[in-house]
């Protein structure tokens, strides 16, 4: 199993060395991103919170997005970019980091295939990406989805 401190470590001191905050909607990860920021001590100078976007009643009632701004099929980048925007406008960060995909076994239910998620980092920087690792393990690919997105929140952050 990876270790959350290691995962958050350089992304969590450049954001307290700047002065950034960083809320954090994601969905298929089951709260391993907030965990992995939230580990270093001192966190909460830079993590306001977030949430697990795991149903359609946690996205109403968390992020407060309307049903129709919902893909209508799968995890896309542009519902990830949406995800995070509304995270970041409801706790006022620098940064909106938002994950959403299918870990596996199987698919999810709508229509993404094992392995898929779609990441998004809004702010100063803005940027989506899709990963798709090809495999069926669950937890393997929720620890592949975490340094994805902790990468690209560095990544923006660094920039």
């Amino acid at each position: 199993m990876p270790d959350l401190i290691t995962l958050g470590r350089s992304v969590g001191e450049l954001l307290k060395d700047s002065g950034q905050t960083v809320a954090v909607a994601e969905s298929s990860t089951g709260g391993l991103i907030s965990a992995a920021l939230l580990s270093l001590p001192g966190a909460s100078a830079y993590f306001v919170g977030g949430g697990v976007i795991y149903t359609r009643q946690a996205r109403a009632g968390l992020l407060m997005m309307p049903e129709s701004e919902v893909a209508v099929r799968g995890s896309t980048e542009s519902y990830a970019l949406n995800m995070a925007r509304l995270i970041q406008a409801r706790l006022n960060t620098t940064w909106g980091l938002a994950e959403s995909g299918a870990t596996g076994p199987s698919g999810n239910r709508y229509g993404d295939a094992a392995g898929h998620s779609c990441m998004a980092i809004v702010g100063p920087v803005e940027k989506a990406i899709t990963i798709e690792t090809g495999q069926a393990d669950r937890e393997a690919n929720m620890w592949a989805f975490t340094r994805a997105a902790l990468t690209l929140l560095e990544e923006a952050v660094r920039r």
